[in-house]
């Protein structure tokens, strides 16, 4: 592990011979790139905006053996109080884009960047049905990727043609099937191989654009009335267990509304811890782990986290 003073020395002069000085940021805090609004500062977040760009980030972190991480917009990410001891990779630029592929397509090809609910509009408003499901949720296209996100019975896996994506090491870009990402529940080969998505394609199914903006108001209206969406959280902080819901085990376990510091079970919907004021990263940790606990105490079920918990180190 590089000590913190050498990565903003001869490694950030590396950096600059690659990436323009405007997509640099030193002591970034990271509670302005996550969900949660909770994380210190990272020693350095880059923004790439090509594939040039991030591949040489790549290879130059790779080379120098650095500790990175590529984030989306942070919507599943609990940074430490202490902030991160690296480098923060983000997509941006070319990775925003998106297209049909055909006049009367219904393929739609989208950068990792791009954000999941403007992608869902954009299929909407080209008549393209079937990613409804995805239109409240509040992270990148390569974030729903790797975790191949989901909501109100779809996920990414449904309509996943195929991925393109780049080497940890910057070395090469190839490019896998929708079978061949290995997606399960908040799961993918993403979260196993180190390679970063970069662009994907999904298939769609044609339909009226007022019948899918319907259903997308339907779920947005759900969401509304059903979730905390007013504070700063990881969304659902839980993974769904096997046979149950970890809401209602929260909830039976008499947790609703528990608080630590500023971080509390939702009172509204009990699956989402949320930032009700001045959270930290060790509130949220620590509340976690006591619902947890007291869930398997009640029911004897064990819960994971489905937010990700990163360490400072």
């Amino acid at each position: 592990m590089p000590q913190r003073s050498l990565i903003k020395t001869s490694l950030i002069d590396k950096i600059r011979e690659n990436i323009p000085e405007a997509q640099i940021r030193l002591d970034e805090p990271m509670s302005k790139h996550s969900s949660f609004r909770i994380g210190g500062p990272a020693d350095v977040v880059v923004t790439v905006c090509n594939e040039e760009e991030l591949s040489n980030i790549l290879s130059l972190l790779h080379s120098e053996d650095v500790r990175y991480m590529l984030i989306g917009n942070g919507s599943d990410l609990l940074f430490a109080d202490e902030g991160y001891r690296g480098v923060i990779v983000k997509l941006g630029g070319d990775f925003e884009h998106i297209e049909l592929l055909e006049a009367g397509d219904d393929v739609i090809r989208a950068g990792a960047a791009r954000m999941l609910s403007s992608t869902a509009n954009f299929a909407r408003d080209n008549g393209l049905a079937g990613l409804e499901f995805a239109s409240g949720i509040p992270g990148t296209f390569g974030g729903a990727l790797f975790m191949n996100a989901g909501a109100y019975g779809g996920e990414m896996k449904d309509v996943v043609v195929s991925v393109t994506l780049m080497k940890s090491d910057g070395s090469s870009v190839y490019e896998l099937s929708g079978e061949e990402m290995e997606f399960s529940y908040r799961d993918s080969v993403l979260q196993h191989n180190d390679d970063i998505a970069i662009y994907a394609r999904v298939r769609l199914q044609r339909d009226d654009k007022e019948a899918i903006s319907a259903r997308m108001n339907d779920l947005a209206e759900k969401r509304r009335t059903k979730q905390p969406v007013n504070f700063p959280s990881a969304g659902s902080t839980f993974k769904r267990p096997v046979g149950g819901y970890a809401a209602a085990l929260i909830e039976e376990a008499g947790l609703k509304g528990r608080t630590v510091g500023g971080a509390q079970v939702s009172e509204k919907h009990s699956g989402f811890v949320i930032n009700i004021g001045g959270a930290t990263s060790k509130d949220v940790r620590e509340l976690i782990d006591i619902v947890a606990q007291e869930v398997e105490q009640n029911s004897g079920i064990k819960l994971e986290p489905e937010v990700r918990i990163i360490d400072a180190e």
